[in-house]
């Protein structure tokens, strides 16, 4: 893909190029980082990739300024969730203007965001920084926050860890300091088929699968008595969101899987109520269908996971605040970020960024030009207070 003519190009002139690129999670997203990592190149920053075990996905990581001080961290994914299926009014992946929104797949989840950092780069490269800049960009997060993982390994192994991250997820620009987290689990059940006149002689998969998602349904009930009125719905809650099993309805069914996951509120431990599930189900279910099919099992497994988020009390975090517009109208959300597992990392977080989470994920997903302007103005006094930065 070609750069626009001009020697620094604008935020939207880069969004148009992003949301060009189809990266969809289940796609690669390489050649999205190819056209970063040259623009990078362009401002003589050097820029490292962290690829998946395929890779056919990679991650970009790469600092402006001076790496032995503490610095911040500007991060957001690349991936954007399908289109398959959705109706829009014009081609998701080319950006179209109308009545002052930009529309695109990613437009605000949350190419809008990476375009306005990239945007920024020639100011962060044209004078010398006090603190560093890190541009941490990933990959899968709209499948589980898989790609994070090996950013934040890197960032383990630097001699001075950053002093703050900002997320840049869609939030109206308006800096978010808690979400939940979320655990993703898959049970699969294997029973024992016959024919369904001898039902006894066989181990109903989907039978026994029911009984453990009404367990799980009984744990829902449990978690909304702790409740948290800063976040909405104020309690966990606990879903099951997809089931398969069973082949033909004269035949006792051998297999059923299900898939269901628990958003926590900050300070509950999900996998420990999920161990409390499975437990039950191998002592109260497994001696009963193992009775007729030694062979038959419950197994449970882990498709994704990230803590929830609560925004840790640091002077680079009240600085950064300083710096967005007033009120600033500190909020929380029910939605999870990578914000939890950068500040699990010891990196305290915020979540803000331009456009709403309600148009993500959906036909016709925009950002407005009005948000591009804020998130622009945010980043340009960011760079203004990076010159004489300072902790205090």
């Amino acid at each position: 893909m070609a750069y626009p003519a001009m020697n620094n190009p604008t935020t939207r002139e880069l969004l148009a190029d992003l949301v060009h690129f189809d990266t969809v999670s289940s796609h690669s997203n390489l050649a999205m980082i190819d056209y970063i990592q040259r623009y990078l190149a362009r401002y003589a920053v050097e820029s490292q990739l962290i690829h998946d075990d395929s890779g056919s996905k990679a991650n970009l990581l790469a600092v402006i300024g001076p790496q032995h001080i503490p610095g911040i961290v500007l991060s957001g994914h690349t991936d954007v969730v399908p289109v398959a299926g959705q109706q829009w009014s014009s081609d998701p992946f080319t950006l179209t203007e109308r009545d002052g929104r930009l529309y695109g797949r990613g437009s605000a989840d949350m190419k809008s965001w990476l375009a306005a950092v990239l945007a920024l780069v020639p100011r962060l490269t044209a004078t010398p920084l006090r603190l560093p800049v890190w541009l941490a960009f990933s990959y899968d997060e709209e499948v589980g926050c898989k790609g994070v993982h090996g950013l934040l390994h890197q960032l383990d192994g630097l001699p001075v860890l950053p002093a703050a991250c900002i997320v840049g997820e869609p939030t109206e620009m308006r800096p978010v300091t808690g979400h939940k987290g979320k655990i993703a689990m898959r049970c699969t059940v294997t029973g024992h088929a016959s024919h369904s006149a001898y039902t006894p002689q066989g181990v109903n998969a989907i039978e026994y699968a029911v009984q453990v998602m009404q367990q799980l349904m009984a744990l829902a009930q449990q978690l909304q008595q702790q409740q948290n009125l800063a976040f909405y719905p104020p309690f966990s809650t606990l879903q099951t969101g997809l089931i398969q099993g069973g082949k033909a309805l004269n035949i006792v069914p051998d297999h059923c899987q299900f898939d269901f996951e628990i958003r926590t509120l900050p300070g509950t431990d999900a996998q420990q109520r999920v161990d409390e599930v499975i437990a039950w189900s191998h002592r109260q279910l497994l001696p009963q269908m193992q009775a007729i099919a030694p062979h038959c099992a419950i197994h449970f497994t882990r498709l994704s996971h990230y803590p929830a988020l609560q925004t840790r009390s640091a002077a680079m975090i009240d600085s950064l605040l300083a710096l967005l517009p007033p009120p600033q109208n500190l909020q929380t959300v029910a939605y999870g970020t990578e914000g939890g597992l950068f500040q699990q990392h010891g990196v305290p977080t915020l979540v803000c960024g331009p456009g709403a989470m309600a148009q993500g994920h959906k036909a016709d997903e925009f950002v407005s030009l009005e948000q591009l302007e804020q998130c622009d103005a945010f980043l340009l006094r960011l760079w203004q207070w990076l010159q004489a930065g300072s902790f205090t």
